[in-house]
């Protein structure tokens, strides 16, 4: 980079820099690029609403408001990568020095937001389709997304590596017998590695949490390295520093993720409810709720209150539930698909009252209140 640097300042020279035209469009066409890049979710939302039918708008902005952010780096990436093209014929030597840093941003950004987009995708569409099948929504579908990410990345890297006519099946092709010789000499050093791959996409924890080991030392994880993992002790302060291939295998309990959350929501129904409705409700939310996956079993509880009234006054004329439950979770992205079931779950509440005459509504927000185990 230095020499090709070097290069560019004989060949062009700082002066004739300053005062070729062609520059002065670009470094226009640069900032024109930074400034209408902010305005690309806008624009591509004015598309869709001009062009398509109401129901891809619906699905537009479900999809794409949460990641406006991504979308606007994206655009002014694409259009950087635009105003760069101007020059190519005329200045070369800067047209080759930049494009490799521009294709790099350009189809990080992309990869980016595909992976927010099946996020996306996955979190509002995909746990529906998978409850209409009949089928159960597990963790599975987390795996499922690392598994999308880690292929997006893959198509990234080699659509870049071909933009650089970069061959590398070529380049594996070449290590041919004296890679595998290789690879059987540094056997060790492969399997930590592989074992810090497999640590980065499970996360069974992460730095800062507090994990108990297989022979009950308990610790704060400090880091994560290629090789090894440093963990602070939480009596004597010691570090002890232990191979990643070894954490792969051992029985480890990450006590910073040992919480749960208590969800509270208010059901406001229509007309008073009899003891029989009642029942019927108590019955129809405890089998909603205890039918989600990670819902922590039997902890239900619903109280019929007056409307305004939260002394837990019982008997007729009850027009208020409040239900309360807990969901469990390892990580944010599981309580994520949690909350989504949740939302499922009081469609069906919904559905299945109403098919008994009983209508009503429910508060917003729903109330998250995280409490820790009790170990």
């Amino acid at each position: 980079m230095l020499d090709r640097l070097k290069r560019l300042w004989e060949v062009e020279g700082l002066g004739a820099i300053a005062q070729t035209p062609t520059l002065v469009i670009f470094l226009v066409l640069l900032l024109l690029a930074l400034i209408v890049g902010r305005w690309t979710p806008n624009v591509v939302r004015f598309t869709v609403r001009r062009f398509f039918p109401t129901p891809v708008v619906v699905v537009y902005d479900q999809m794409m408001e949460p990641i406006r952010g991504t979308l606007r780096t994206v655009g002014t990436l694409l259009l950087m990568a635009l105003a760069l093209g101007w020059l190519e014929e005329d200045h070369p030597n800067i047209y080759d020095l930049l494009t490799p840093l521009i294709d790099l941003a350009v189809i990080v950004g992309i990869a980016w937001l595909v992976s927010r987009l099946f996020r996306q995708g996955v979190r509002i569409y995909g746990v529906d389709l998978i409850k209409r099948m009949g089928l159960e929504v597990d963790e599975l579908l987390l795996v499922f997304e690392t598994i999308a990410n880690s292929v997006i990345g893959l198509i990234a890297v080699l659509i870049y590596a071909q933009s650089q006519q970069f061959n590398l099946f070529g380049l594996f092709a070449s290590l041919g017998v004296g890679g595998l010789a290789i690879a059987f000499a540094a056997q060790k050093i492969l399997e930590q590695l592989l074992s810090t791959i497999v640590l980065y996409l499970d996360r069974p924890f992460i730095p800062g949490e507090y994990i108990r080991l297989s022979n009950g030392q308990l610790g704060r994880v400090e880091s994560i390295g290629l090789r090894s993992t440093k963990v602070r002790t939480a009596a004597k302060s010691t570090l002890i520093i232990l191979p990643n291939s070894n954490l792969v295998t051992m029985e480890i309990e990450n006590v910073s993720r040992a919480k749960k959350v208590m969800v509270m929501l208010y059901l406001d129904f229509t007309r008073a409810l009899a003891d029989e409705d009642a029942a019927l409700v108590r019955q129809v939310v405890n089998q909603c709720t205890d039918s989600v996956f990670g819902v922590d079993p039997g902890s239900t509880s619903i109280v019929f209150t007056p409307a305004g009234d939260e002394n837990g006054a019982r008997g007729q004329g009850m027009r208020r539930a409040r239900v309360t439950f807990f969901i469990l979770g390892s990580s944010d992205n599981s309580m994520d698909l949690r909350k989504r079931l949740l939302v499922l779950a009081n469609e069906s509440i919904a559905q299945r009252l109403d098919s008994y005459g009983i209508q009503f509504t429910t508060q917003d927000p729903t109330v998250y209140v995280e409490s820790p185990v009790t170990l």
